[in-house]
């Protein structure tokens, strides 16, 4: 086991327990609205990240600012945080800094989004329901830290907590990855299609996860 690991084994909390298993077909239902409730995942990262991809599914009528996937160290809260301030748009922050995209509002639908970054060039792509937006530029030269806690469905403001409840996630969220890396246009299609991926830091198939509060475990009822 490695230090990372460790690391999150005590930060997990030792008033909970870890479950790992796989996810398929299976949803987070965050129930009321505003929230306390919040899922805490296992990162796998052992040193700073140059790239990531990120991608998960939601649905909820929500219409007031929410955080999704939430990526904090010590030394920088928003080391990655993908936020939706309002309908129809997102807010990708990578280091504490952030772009915006402007995507068409699917209201009562599933919305899937893939985020990456390359720090080589500040490259970040945004991706909804499988079709890619224009590209932007977001922290050049930047390196994310590796000892994280990584949580969905709240924004942290410190490290693992300080949540502002009233931008809690209500509603479903499923099929949660994390690479180390871009992925592929033909696998950013196939990440939305739920179709094969390439091995992950952080995957729904094998999720390591602690409940925290009123979220539930549900089978998902439509596509």
């Amino acid at each position: 086991m490695g230090k990372l690991q460790l690391w999150f084994l005590v930060i997990a909390g030792i008033s909970g327990a870890l479950a790992q298993e796989d996810l398929y077909r299976k949803v987070f239902v965050f129930r009321n609205d505003p929230n306390e409730a919040y899922v805490v995942v296992k990162p796998e990262p052992e040193w700073p990240l140059q790239n990531f991809t990120v991608c998960l599914r939601s649905y909820t009528d929500l219409t007031r600012p929410y955080g999704l996937f939430s990526y904090a160290t010590k030394a920088q809260y928003s080391e990655i945080l993908l936020l939706k301030p309002k309908p129809g748009e997102y807010r990708l922050y990578v280091g504490g800094a952030y772009v915006t995209f402007r995507v068409p509002e699917n209201r009562m639908e599933w919305e899937h989004v893939c985020a990456s970054w390359e720090s080589a060039t500040g490259i970040v792509e945004f991706w909804v329901n499988g079709k890619p937006l224009p590209r932007k530029g977001l922290q050049k030269g930047y390196s994310i830290g590796a000892e994280a806690v990584i949580i969905l469905g709240q924004e942290q403001d410190s490290f693992g907590g300080g949540f502002d409840f009233y931008n809690s996630f209500m509603g479903e969220m499923t099929d949660v990855y994390m690479w180390e890396h871009g992925l592929s246009p033909g696998k950013m299609r196939a990440a939305y299609q739920s179709l094969t991926l390439p091995p992950c830091a952080l995957g729904w198939r094998n999720l390591l996860y602690e409940i925290k509060g009123d979220v539930v475990v549900k089978p998902r009822l439509r596509d």
